[in-house]
């Protein structure tokens, strides 16, 4: 797996946390960078720890599960993107000035990250450097927080559903890319 194509699977990845980063924003009525630094931390932090998780995983699984790991891989990554394009035009009924404490900090850190936790389990099969894949994801995520956090107060949700889609739809590209290469239709 190549670099380009890690950055784009976590950029994929940071679409949830940046979508509810941007609603976090909007209930700043001034724009307070410790809690930009707070929200990236925890959803970069939860981002690359759920990888280096699924990635175990996948490595205890992988001898009963080579022969169709490419399927697996592809059918992750094409429900997690068609998952994030369906909750793309969902309502969120979450306050989202309640966010900030430690508690929904928690609980958003990881249902924003469990995407990361099934690319783990791929990376398994894949060979990927998981030190690498994790820190990828990890810095991308907080990168988009931060921003997300900081848009969101200028600008409030009005690119909240177009994030979610873009980021599952290069997770389905993706999922694609792997399976096409497997099979033999596209060149690596």
């Amino acid at each position: 797996m190549g670099l380009l194509e890690l950055f784009a699977i976590a950029v994929g990845l940071s679409m949830d946390a940046f979508a509810v980063a941007i609603g976090k924003g909007l209930c700043l009525k001034k724009m307070e960078y410790r809690f930009a630094l707070l929200t990236g931390l925890f959803f970069g932090g939860f981002q690359a720890l759920m990888p280096v998780i699924g990635y175990f995983l996948g490595v205890q699984f992988k001898m009963y599960l080579t022969a169709i790991d490419h399927w697996i891989i592809f059918l992750l990554l094409l429900l997690i993107g068609i998952n994030m394009i369906r909750e793309a035009n969902q309502v969120d009924e979450e306050d989202h000035c309640e966010v900030f404490r430690l508690k929904s900090m928690l609980a958003l850190s990881v249902a924003t990250s469990i995407d990361a936790l099934a690319v783990g389990f791929t990376f398994a099969f894949l060979h990927a450097n998981i030190a690498l894949g994790a820190s990828v994801i990890g810095l991308t995520t907080f990168c988009f927080s931060v921003a997300g956090v900081k848009i969101g107060n200028l600008f409030g949700m009005r690119y909240k559903a177009r994030a979610e889609i873009a980021g599952g739809i290069i997770l389905i590209f993706i999922g694609i890319k792997i399976l096409l290469e497997h099979l033999g239709i596209l060149l690596q």
